[in-house]
């Protein structure tokens, strides 16, 4: 356990506590901190805090770290495909099928396992034994791009751009019948649903703001093909989104239709686009990943 400990500036007056913190240890994330004061690590002037504490400056701030845990996920050589990589992250082109980290149900041979490989266990730490490395998910059976930090500076850095909205993601889906304009945006809070606790819904429970913004890019009998822009990054937004429309995601069981007219094995969704501030250089970067086999199968069978 590490003991942190600063006095705050008089300039910061007003802010919040875990803003502060996140500023003074950038090897921690925003949600790292709020955790820590979750669980009582975090004392301002010799007393427990909570986050959304506002500080008038001035004040001690103790921060106690725990130790980083050793990685306990199993490296498996199993063939990635890297997009691109330095010292500091990755992008990887992640195929439909493949799980992300290790949970119940799919203890190995996800992303995580191949890449603890590639990096030989060299991924950030801050979402503990099991999600090294991950900074933001893509379901299952979503393929297309994500990016994995491989130390906490990097984790922090391109988390904050998420919670910022800074952080560019465009994905492609096919989604059932026509779309109610050519484009437009669908502003729905999510959260969990209240009848299925493995399913989000808008205005589940706890709902957080989720936007998502979408244009169609073709026509075909039955289908469109759209293009969607995320400013936020919920669990299944697009899906949730799509269906809240009116309009599910193709081949997606869980909120659309159990037909399956083109043989797929979940939805006809792909992450293509990704785009971000690199940490350690502040430029710009964005990457593409061309469509899977399996979309342009489904593409076919609509022309």
């Amino acid at each position: 356990m590490n003991e942190s400990v600063f006095s705050v500036p008089p300039e910061a007056g007003g802010e919040r506590l875990d803003k502060i913190i996140s500023s003074e240890e950038p090897s921690l994330s925003r949600s790292a901190v709020q955790k820590l004061i979750e669980d009582g690590a975090v004392t301002v002037n010799g007393k427990t805090a909570v986050k959304s504490l506002k500080l008038k400056g001035g004040e001690t701030v103790t921060v106690m770290i725990p130790d980083p845990v050793e990685l306990k996920a199993v490296p498996q050589d199993i063939p990635v495909e890297i997009v691109y990589e330095d010292d500091d992250l990755l992008v990887v082109n992640k195929p439909k099928g493949m799980v992300v980290h290790p949970a119940a149900g799919n203890p190995d041979k996800t992303l995580v396992n191949a890449l603890l490989f590639h990096c030989k266990g060299r991924l950030s730490s801050i979402n503990g034994v099991v999600r090294p490395g991950i900074v933001h998910r893509i379901d299952k059976d979503t393929s297309g791009l994500l990016i994995v930090a491989k130390n906490d500076f990097s984790h922090s850095h391109l988390a904050e751009q998420i919670k910022e909205h800074s952080f560019t993601r465009i994905y492609k889906a096919v989604v059932i019948g026509k779309m109610p304009e050519e484009e437009g945006t669908v502003n729905a809070p999510l959260g969990r649903s209240r009848n299925d606790r493995k399913k989000q819904a808008v205005n589940g429970l706890n709902p957080r703001e989720a936007v998502t913004h979408y244009k169609v890019i073709e026509h075909f009998s039955g289908y469109d093909l759209c293009s969607f822009r995320l400013e936020t990054g919920r669990t299944h937004q697009i899906r949730v989104h799509c269906a809240h429309l009116g309009h599910p995601v193709a081949g997606d069981f869980v909120y659309g239709p159990q037909k399956n007219s083109f043989g797929l094995e979940g939805q006809c969704l792909h992450a293509e686009t990704i785009g971000f501030i690199h940490p350690a250089t502040n430029e710009y970067m964005e990457f593409s990943a061309p469509l899977p086999d399996y979309f342009i199968n489904v593409l076919n069978k609509l022309k």
